[in-house]
């Protein structure tokens, strides 16, 4: 029948015709097992990363963040406040991987044992550098963009002046951001579109949504900048930081926020693609940082939890269902479907073009 005036008919002729089609060339979750050497090279993840973000899935380690706007042997921990450390783990990235090397003083934490690991992998790609802008004293930046699958790496100086703006290079306004002093123990500080600038998460523990204009000067971000207030775990005259930005990109990235229902036939959530990656939170306190992708068995509904703000082993409860066009929760928990949730969600491929799961 005719459809009513304003729709179209369901049919893949009229779905948007999407920017990326197979999210694999953006992104991937990298699988691997560990055999302690001393050096080895990892290929196949089919691109030249940018961003890597590390776990052993088998023993309670740290989580490993790298990236190539601050170089190799400067890694980060998503579970703690600490600062950059320069333990000889990660010594290069490569056109289609990543080599490691083994540190025993600082502990094995990208090639222990035997263990199974996951390194989470993005592409960014185009360097940028330049100077910041607003308020207080110009300072220095540096980065690697991705305008088409929306994500920048930038790292920059603090100047200590609230209204102090950050260049991201993305061409659109920012989704999700996550901010690191470098140099000190500094908490994280995430911006979220849903719970907007005047209030922030934090990345290393299980904090609920706190009001702290310090970190974002209560300004929401635009196109071109993000705007900090004078909070030191963000822009600390001339200490160094690192933040990671994310943007909405139609059927391939998505920023957004849900409430659960307390049920085993959970809450969906609809993000137009196959999640190939998602990171949950919620907005009330004494709940953990989710993570999920799609390689860790990578069948429904045996997807395995990891924790962004713990150096737990892999869990393996039966919680959610990634789909082919979005995501569906099967267990009730207050870390992911009994209150209001932010969440974080990377496609495999675009909903047009996507299999059925």
């Amino acid at each position: 029948y005719t459809p009513p005036t304003g729709y179209k008919g369901l049919n893949l002729g009229n779905f948007d015709e999407p920017s990326i089609i197979d999210g694999s060339e953006y992104f991937t979750s990298y699988l691997y097992t560990a055999n302690n050497a001393s050096t080895r090279d990892f290929t196949g993840i089919g691109f030249a990363p940018n961003f890597l973000w590390f776990k052993d899935r088998t023993t309670g380690f740290s989580h490993a963040l790298y990236d190539t706007v601050r170089g190799v042997n400067k890694g980060l921990q998503s579970n703690g406040a600490g600062a950059e450390n320069s333990y000889t783990l990660m010594t290069a990235f490569g056109d289609d991987g990543f080599s490691t090397a083994n540190d025993g003083t600082a502990g094995n934490l990208l090639n222990y044992s035997t263990d199974a690991y996951v390194a989470w992998a993005w592409k960014a790609g185009t360097a940028v550098s330049g100077n910041t802008t607003g308020s207080g004293t110009a300072k220095t930046y540096a980065g690697s963009v991705n305008t088409e699958a929306g994500f920048s790496i930038i790292t920059y100086k603090g100047n200590g002046t609230a209204g102090h703006t950050i260049p991201h290079n993305l061409g659109a306004k920012p989704s999700m951001v996550l901010f690191k002093n470098r140099d000190v123990g500094d908490q994280w500080a995430v911006y979220h579109k849903d719970i907007l600038a005047t209030h922030n998460l934090c990345l290393n523990n299980t904090d609920g949504t706190a009001d702290q204009d310090n970190r974002f000067n209560d300004t929401e971000p635009t196109g071109s900048v993000m705007t900090l207030g004078t909070g030191h775990v963000v822009n600390a005259n001339d200490e160094d930081y690192i933040a990671y930005f994310f943007t909405d990109i139609d059927q391939y990235c998505k920023v957004g926020s849900y409430i659960g229902n307390s049920s085993s036939d959970g809450t969906y959530v609809h993000t137009g693609f196959a999640v190939s990656w998602l990171m949950v939170k919620s907005t009330s306190s004494g709940t953990q940082w989710m993570m999920y992708d799609n390689k860790r068995l990578g069948y429904n509904v045996d997807n395995n939890g990891l924790y962004a703000d713990a150096t737990a082993a892999e869990a393996t409860d039966n919680d959610v269902d990634l789909l082919s066009n979005g995501f569906k929760w099967r267990r009730s928990s207050p870390n992911f479907n009994q209150s209001t949730y932010t969440y974080l969600a990377i496609g495999e491929q675009a909903g047009k073009f996507s299999n059925a799961k």
